[in-house]
């Protein structure tokens, strides 16, 4: 039997017009409100009809994007590149936060792919692609950001980091340095594991000693770095690996505090991926590898809007490549050359 609005408000204890306010954002609802119905339209699987008819009926001139953490300047960067060319198409942006929880993306899909936007981008933190492709209506324009699957259904726009990180290995290691860390991701992610898999290809070529030891996972979110780098610093490492822009900086505050001087008493591989004045401080005592990720925001809006004109377009998947920035070159350190 289909799931109705009616059954919606009776598991979340509101009444119907609640629920349609909440899903339509036509009236104030309390944030415990909210989360009661996303909750009920989550376990129900409901879809909400009204919005299901009006995307039969023509388009919004609305995309939404569903990201893993907005308070992240990657994403927010990201999200501020797509919108310029959206609104250059005249399109507005959505945006959903996740907070890299996977039933938050589970309720936004649900909700948004219903009828509210004309296409989605969406940078996933599930790790099953099969229960990710449960949730998108058949034909609905999706194109993956940042984060992809190996199942390639979908088409996608990523960013390999694979060379630069093998390369900031085999030039820690020709500089001398024996023990060297890398605080990676979320391990679902795909990008972890690229990330990950290149350390340890890079390790085991120049001949390092391989120790998993060495290998430490945040939770890709603020704060997160610290325990990795308890651990790490244990270990005596000679040089350490900082594997996105937001870890990156903790990682730098955190050193700081302990009195290790970058570049002295440890060397340090930054992953920039926002334009921020911090890291340029730090330009000429980190190496950095620069992500384009303007590039990339610009090319998603791009490519959604091709695929909301032509939904059984072939799958396409692009992918961009970081630079590596050794600090000791001269302006080595530069958003202007990605």
């Amino acid at each position: 039997m289909k799931v109705t609005i009616s059954d919606v408000a009776k598991m979340a204890g509101v009444s119907t017009a609640t629920v349609s306010h909440t899903i339509n954002n036509t009236r104030y609802v309390s944030s415990e409100t909210k989360d009661k119905v996303y909750q009920a339209i989550s376990e129900l699987g409901y879809t909400p009809d009204a919005s299901a008819r009006s995307f039969r009926t023509g388009k919004k001139k609305t995309i939404g994007f569903i990201v893993p953490d907005i308070s992240n300047k990657f994403f927010a960067t990201m999200i501020e590149s797509v919108e310029t060319y959206l609104s250059q198409q005249g399109y507005h942006l959505i945006i959903a936060n996740t907070k890299e929880n996977e039933e938050r993306e589970e309720v936004n899909i649900r909700l948004l792919s219903a009828g509210l936007v004309d296409g989605l981008l969406i940078a996933s933190t599930m790790d099953s692609a099969e229960k990710f492709e449960s949730l998108i209506p058949a034909g609905f324009p999706v194109v993956l950001v940042d984060r992809t699957f190996d199942s390639k259904n979908f088409s996608s726009l990523c960013v390999s980091n694979f060379q630069p990180i093998y390369r900031s290995v085999c030039r820690l290691a020709g500089k001398g340095d024996h023990k060297i860390g890398i605080i990676g991701g979320l391990p679902r992610l795909s990008t972890t594991k690229e990330r990950i898999s290149a350390y340890q290809q890079a390790v085991t070529d120049c001949g390092l000693t391989v120790d998993d030891n060495l290998i430490r996972y945040g939770n890709s979110l603020e704060n997160s770095a610290a325990d990795c780098l308890d651990d790490l610093l244990d270990q005596h490492c000679d040089a350490i690996i900082a594997t996105n822009g937001l870890m990156a900086s903790d990682t730098i505050m955190y050193l700081h505090k302990k009195g290790l001087q970058l570049a002295k008493d440890i060397d340090l591989v930054c992953f920039v991926d926002f334009n921020s004045s911090f890291f340029q401080m730090y330009s000429n005592q980190i190496d950095s590898i620069v992500q384009p990720v303007e590039e990339l925001g610009a090319a998603a809006g791009e490519q959604i809007l091709k695929r909301v004109e032509d939904p059984e377009a072939p799958i396409f998947e692009k992918v961009l490549t970081s630079a590596y920035r050794p600090y000791n070159l001269p302006n080595s350190w530069n958003h202007s050359d990605r």
